[in-house]
């Protein structure tokens, strides 16, 4: 399989076949991210030839385990969606070819991948299987995201998701605890949850911001632009955001930056989460979970 540099996924497409169509971020400014530093280059996208082969390969390994089937794939890179809708067409072709009981295609999205594509294209892409999409929105808090050069606002979050939502293609969100930095963290999660309850994301997932040496963010630190909150007032902040999520959602806590990890149903958990998350604000080590925070080699 043609896999280039660290491959990620969402813990919610374990079970999906990975095929690599993308390499690196084209936007790669995000002050926070070190993600793909390990790529030699920016962006780079995978000939037709390498995802055929990778397919062809594939189905021979899937076709030795004669009780599983392959329904659902997940494209590769950090944000596969921004290739131009011939292109994802073909590859939705190339899928269907080998794996013809394919039900579903995902991928990593930004929001001003979406903008491409005119609203007849994401119905077509509907059609051919895109469904799922997993969004890095990070906030609704208009400043953080001008701050991390995230390149849109919240306003472009709610007319870009609305628009998958009048296609027919379901999405995930990601969202970066304590991205509004030390002392503004509830304020960005209401804004959040604000833009959330004008959408209808599938799942909102909390990843907590875990800050690297050869990030930007880290320089900004060092100069006295920025500062982090610290690990109980993250959990301050979750409370807030799901407190203030009133649509049917699955909100989740559950990569490796979270050192506890959640998950339930909105509205129906909402009283049982918020429980929860109070335990951990009374009774959690701040030193403890900052240990863990600095545990982490990567993510």
């Amino acid at each position: 399989m043609h896999y280039t540099g660290t491959i990620w996924r969402p813990p919610y497409e374990a079970s999906s076949l990975l095929l690599e169509v993308t390499a690196g971020c084209t936007h790669h400014k995000c002050k926070f991210c070190t993600l793909y530093d390990d790529l030699p280059f920016r962006f780079r996208m995978t000939p037709f030839e390498d995802i055929e082969a990778d397919l062809i390969e594939a189905k021979e390994k899937f076709n030795l385990w004669k009780n599983y089937k392959i329904q659902r794939t997940f494209l590769t890179g950090a944000n596969p969606f921004v290739l131009e809708y011939e292109r994802l067409m073909k590859i939705a072709e190339l899928i269907k070819k080998y794996f013809p009981g394919n039900r579903t295609i995902g991928c990593f999205s930004r929001i001003t991948d979406i903008s491409l594509k005119t609203d007849m294209e994401l119905q077509k892409l509907k059609e051919a299987g895109y469904d799922g999409l997993t969004i890095g929105m990070e906030t609704g808090d208009d400043e953080a995201l001008k701050f991390m050069n995230k390149g849109y606002l919240s306003s472009d979050i709610v007319e870009q998701c609305k628009r998958l939502d009048k296609a027919g293609i379901s999405y995930s969100f990601f969202y970066l605890t304590s991205i509004s930095g030390k002392g503004r963290g509830e304020e960005g999660a209401r804004a959040t949850a604000e833009v959330c309850n004008k959408l209808h994301p599938q799942l909102v997932g909390a990843n907590m911001l875990t800050i690297y040496p050869q990030s930007e963010l880290y320089r900004e630190i060092r100069k006295g632009n920025w500062e982090e909150e610290g690990e109980i007032e993250k959990y301050k902040e979750l409370r807030v955001l799901v407190e203030n999520l009133h649509i049917s959602t699955t909100f989740a806590a559950l990569g490796a930056s979270n050192a506890i990890q959640l998950q339930g149903k909105l509205p129906e958990d909402k009283e049982q989460l918020l429980a929860v998350l109070d335990g951990i604000i009374e009774s959690a080590n701040e030193e403890e979970l900052r240990r863990y925070r600095k545990s982490l080699p990567h993510l």
